[in-house]
């Protein structure tokens, strides 16, 4: 009798051990998938910044080339300017 209580309790005990590993492991199972999803969103968030950094570069590529068209047109401008004055002086 005795050594059928004690085969129960040995019994229960591992029941308790290999339940308690079933938490650990689920626990583990856990975290790896938020390590996982956060590695996911981690590369999405990169692929945005770089996207981002793209179109910032786009920008000021075009703006340096449309500073240099407005300032280019205004030296045309001024060439003029100055042609008109030296044609209006010849006339004064």
């Amino acid at each position: 009798m005795e050594e059928a209580r004690m085969m129960k309790e040995e019994r229960n005990d591992w029941t308790k051990m290999y339940h308690k590993m079933l938490k650990g492991l689920e626990a583990i199972i856990d975290v790896q998938k938020q390590v996982r999803d956060m590695m996911k969103i981690a590369a999405e968030t990169n692929t945005t910044i770089m996207e981002m950094e793209d179109t910032i570069l786009k920008a000021s590529t075009n703006n340096q080339v449309i500073n240099a068209t407005n300032i280019t047109g205004v030296s045309e401008d001024l060439r003029y300017f100055q042609s008109d004055m030296e044609n209006w002086v010849f006339q004064i």
